[in-house]
């Protein structure tokens, strides 16, 4: 039996346990550490597929962590970031001077991870014939100077083009007016849906459409070399030079964005606000380790860090 001096020590050490836990919780309240704890994380839904992988793997890796992904527009991921509602962001861009500046205007000084390279690609219904395009054609198709496959292709049946992006505020608009038409807008005639599968099923049952997507969305999870593509859509080959001909036109496989072959390549990267080292940390870690960047060679983009195998494509 318990002496009354006994109780009294231990209930001193008690109240003690309780005092050094309280001093110990964060101001900000949060209790996650950099392998536990539940957290919102806001990505780009062009890359959906490869953060969702990633996250299953990485939860599979330490199960008292929870990881909820918010897929949304990179315009909304981004101000998610600024208005401090989660502390990571998945975008293919980095930020911007004033962002920066906002943030350390509140003594938050970020951090930017780039974690892989992506490719944008160009999908087709499959009986369409023309398998190959210049940049420039597709930039005079984005700004309205050509409206008909013919105005691109003289000898094709089709008629209208129909161009589909996923989102008005997405990743891919602001890639197709920055880095395609080199700032001027968007003709009248593009259209753009909610998501990148809404683009492949619109593609998929429309003749005369053309969808500019991500290309972690095409790739064919049965084909371990990371050659082949959704069989739903046809993917063309793109070319830099003025006139596209077999030689000089490139699909987007990991060899040719990784030697820059294919024209339409952007990096995706983590951007990190999480000045106390917790669960993003963690996270954003995994993404930049030996297994994050073998989960990304693996879904066909190129890793940032991990080398990748050389093959020799022949197209059908």
């Amino acid at each position: 039996m318990k002496t009354v001096k006994q109780l009294q020590l231990l209930g001193v050490l008690t109240m003690l346990v309780i005092l050094a836990g309280c001093q110990r919780k964060p101001k900000d309240g949060r209790t996650d550490t950099y392998t536990s704890g539940v957290i919102a994380i806001a990505a780009d839904e062009s890359f959906q597929p490869i953060v969702q992988e990633e996250i299953d793997v990485f939860e599979g890796l330490y199960p008292l962590a929870g990881i909820v992904p918010r897929y949304v527009t990179e315009v909304d991921a981004v101000n998610l970031l600024l208005k401090d509602s989660l502390r990571l962001a998945i975008t293919s861009r980095r930020l911007t001077q004033e962002e920066m500046n906002s943030f350390n205007s509140r003594k938050f000084y970020p951090q930017e991870i780039k974690i892989a390279t992506d490719g944008l690609a160009l999908i087709t219904h499959r009986g369409n014939p023309d398998t190959l395009i210049t940049v420039k054609d597709i930039r005079r198709i984005l700004t309205g100077e050509a409206k008909q496959w013919k105005d691109i292709y003289p000898d094709s049946r089709l008629k209208d083009i129909s161009l589909v992006f996923d989102n008005k505020n997405s990743s891919t608009v602001r890639f197709a007016v920055d880095s395609i038409c080199k700032g001027a807008p968007l003709s009248d005639q593009v259209k753009a849906l909610k998501t990148n599968r809404e683009v492949i099923d619109y593609v998929a049952k429309t003749p005369d459409a053309i969808g500019i997507i991500g290309v972690n969305w095409l790739s064919d999870k049965n084909d371990s070399t990371g050659l082949s593509f959704s069989k739903e859509v046809q993917v063309m080959s793109v070319s830099d030079a003025d006139k596209a001909t077999p030689g000089n036109s490139f699909k987007p496989y990991q060899a040719y964005l990784f030697y820059g072959d294919y024209p339409l390549t952007r990096s995706i990267y983590a951007l990190l606000n999480d000045p106390r080292g917790a669960l993003p940390w963690g996270l954003a870690s995994f993404l930049a380790s030996d297994r994050g960047q073998r989960i990304i060679l693996k879904s066909g983009l190129v890793p940032a860090t991990q080398p990748v195998r050389v093959v020799n494509v022949k197209d059908e």
